[in-house]
């Protein structure tokens, strides 16, 4: 769906991933985002560079906000609570 872009935008190959050939599929938004935020809490910054490279700043932002509503309406289900209440308990916020 997305090809890979360096920081200038030029799209890359497949070469160069672990476990990616030329001409590989490529990883798409939801992915990185997946990939991104799952670096992120481990603190993993080369996991995060590398999710990072697999889309645009613009694609990876869009699937990291999605990935956040997910989870807190996820989050929310399970906990009988408003998202609202969840995504202020998860950003440490007092209840509104």
């Amino acid at each position: 769906m997305f090809e890979p872009v360096s920081a200038s935008g030029a799209a890359k190959g497949g070469a160069g991933r672990p476990g990616g050939t030329a001409g590989s599929r490529g990883h798409n938004i939801f992915e990185a985002a997946a990939a991104y935020v799952a670096a992120c809490a481990d603190d993993d910054q080369d996991g995060i560079d590398e999710a990072a490279g697999w889309v645009s700043p613009e694609a990876l932002s869009f699937g990291v906000s999605e990935l956040a509503c997910r989870a807190v309406i996820a989050l929310a289900r399970e906990r009988d609570e408003l998202p609202q209440t969840v995504a202020r308990s998860l950003m440490g916020l007092p209840a509104a």
